[in-house]
């Protein structure tokens, strides 16, 4: 991993801010005390403090996308593929709670700010890799035939829900513990295979 750099000591003591006292009560001055960086820098790397919640959003949904790249690259089957979104978003989670919270409560917050465009085109660009990293195997008839929309929301509905529920402590199982068992879930849902061993 490579050395932090001032953007990222200002991101992290942001999520620390948010985390400890909650998005709306924290202020510039906070995170400034926080990261160490002065005024000049915060606004210099983010505009405003609505361009550090939008820039925090977007690097922690890009890191769980980078997850997907490297691991697309040695998928070798449409299982693969499909528990590989399973599983990389709930690695991504389990290691970055706080994060994971944030992002769940802010995504119409930074839809609506001056960055929303951006967002919309990156999470156009993520499903676009996803569907194409998919359309060989659908081709081969290896999925259920259902519209794209149905099909990324049965692989990580289950896993999102579950999700929501555990960063709330709503749940008596661990995320992790349930890792391989939602992928397998998420795989059963969309395989046109016949499960002959029920």
């Amino acid at each position: 991993m490579g050395r932090r750099t001032r953007k990222d000591e200002i991101l992290q003591a942001a999520l620390a801010c948010f985390t400890e006292v909650g998005v709306d009560a924290t202020t510039i001055e906070m995170i400034r005390d926080r990261s160490g960086a002065s005024i000049g820098s915060l606004y210099h790397h983010f505009g405003n403090r609505e361009g550090i919640i939008a820039a925090l959003y977007m690097v922690g949904t890009g890191q769980y996308a980078e997850l997907l790249e490297q691991g697309f690259a040695q998928a070798s089957s449409a299982e693969a593929c499909v528990k590989l979104l399973v599983t990389s978003y709930i690695d991504w989670v389990v290691a970055n709670p706080d994060w994971a919270r944030f992002i769940l409560h802010s995504r119409s917050r930074v839809e609506a700010s001056e960055r929303g465009g951006e967002l919309r085109e990156a999470n156009h660009e993520h499903f676009s890799r996803i569907y194409h990293a998919l359309a060989g195997y659908r081709e081969q008839g290896q999925f259920k035939d259902m519209p794209d929309d149905c099909l990324a929301s049965l692989i990580i509905g289950p896993t999102h829900d579950f999700t929501r529920n555990w960063l709330a402590g709503r749940t008596h199982t661990a995320l992790d513990d349930c890792r391989e068992l939602l992928a397998q879930a998420a795989w059963d849902s969309v395989s046109s295979r016949i499960n002959t061993s029920r």
